[in-house]
């Protein structure tokens, strides 16, 4: 019987309804979308239509859908591009004011520090216990040289949703742009960037039902970028390479199927969510505690640790389930993630931490199953460390 798939945050399985319209684009629809012959045309509009679908999740327009490889380009180009487009042209130069948290994914702060390289100054804020970014502390660091805000939408490893409406409110305020990381919200929780305020927004199809490879980045209408990738004319200028249609058109119908399931997905994914805390919590008492906001969050997530023990033990004990952890052991010692560091997490609790994300496939008795299993691994668990 293969493992209990809890790790939804990491990566979806590509929806089978996804696998269906990107198969005539991988078999016969093989023009090059840029080409005006008719095998050209079939590509070409097959990419409008799902740059409709994608903008129709966002409450965007869809001229303002730019396809990439995936979340991280979304994010690189999102930041690189409105540094570059705002610096002076000195070669290996850029100036300008970056403000992030101290819990994005590296898809952020990576390029935060590359760009911290060439003269940008860099700002990263801290979060509170629950992983929460205060709009107060965003106002307080703004300066008149600020460029850029990158605040996600919601944290991949405990799920803490951010206030991004009134950080945006803030942000524009002063005259700057916000960036949102919206890897792990959409097809979660509502997003729309209209709502939100937000002025660029990355998507990862991989975490939306769709492949791996391909994503999307949202840009308001007259915000101006420079691109990452030179070359022709592709995307209206704005990223050079032949699009990669198959699976434009899967990342267009995942959006498509997020969209219209949206309110049942929420429901099932909270009602899942919490009958397995609920489990842990009957089965375990205090020995199991929460990491992450407790009602501001994904409603797939349940970051948890268990006490005295170490996640990855007690993964190891439980091979039946397929999850992760918040901390990796090297060379015996134990090293909280970044995450859970920066939200004053202590090693002692840390250690034990072990990220559980349920998806649109997971079934109430998997839940059961991978309770039981945890149970039985934390109350037996040999090589427990306090």
């Amino acid at each position: 019987m293969a493992p209990i798939y809890l790790d939804y945050n990491a990566t979806t399985p590509i929806d089978p309804a996804v696998i269906e319209v990107m198969l005539p684009y991988l078999r016969q629809h093989y023009g090059n979308p840029s080409s005006t012959h008719l095998y050209g045309k079939a590509s070409h509009d097959a990419i409008d239509h799902a740059r409709t679908q994608v903008a129709a999740l966002l409450g965007a327009r869809p001229e303002e859908i730019l396809f990439t490889s995936g979340g991280t380009e979304a994010s690189n180009h999102a930041l690189k591009g409105t540094v570059f487009a705002k610096s002076s042209k000195n070669l290996g130069h850029c100036e300008g004011h970056i403000i992030t948290s101290a819990v994005e994914h590296p898809a952020t702060l990576k390029p935060c520090e590359f760009l911290r390289t060439l003269g940008c100054k860099v700002t990263i804020l801290p979060v509170d216990h629950h992983g929460l970014v205060d709009p107060a502390a965003v106002r307080t660091a703004l300066t008149p040289a600020t460029t850029i805000v990158s605040i996600m939408h919601a944290n991949n490893e405990v799920g803490t949703v951010q206030p991004i409406r009134d950080i945006a409110r803030t942000v524009k305020e002063h005259g700057a742009l916000l960036h949102t990381d919206a890897a792990q919200t959409l097809g979660k929780v509502p997003v729309d960037v209209g709502d939100l305020g937000v002025d660029l927004l990355s998507v990862a199809g991989h975490k939306v039902y769709a492949p791996k490879g391909v994503g999307a980045l949202f840009i308001r209408r007259g915000v101006s970028l420079e691109p990452l990738l030179h070359g022709a004319g592709h995307e209206n200028g704005r990223r050079a390479g032949t699009e990669n249609v198959p699976y434009v058109v899967g990342l267009g119908k995942a959006c498509e199927l997020a969209r219209l399931s949206l309110l049942a997905v929420t429901e099932k994914l909270t009602s899942l969510r919490e009958r397995l805390w609920g489990l842990l919590r009957r089965g375990l008492g205090d020995r199991v505690v929460l990491n992450g906001h407790p009602q501001l969050r994904l409603p797939n997530t349940l970051n948890v640790s268990f006490v005295g023990k170490v996640g990855a033990d007690l993964l190891k004990l439980t091979p039946e389930i397929a999850a992760s952890t918040g901390s990796a052991c090297h060379e015996g010692r134990i090293a909280l993630s970044p995450v859970l560091a920066a939200m004053g997490i202590t090693p002692e609790t840390g250690q034990g931490a072990v990220r559980l994300t349920v998806g649109r496939f997971t079934t109430e008795a998997e839940i059961d199953r991978a309770a039981q299993a945890l149970i039985r691994a934390a109350m037996s668990d040999p090589s427990s460390r306090s």
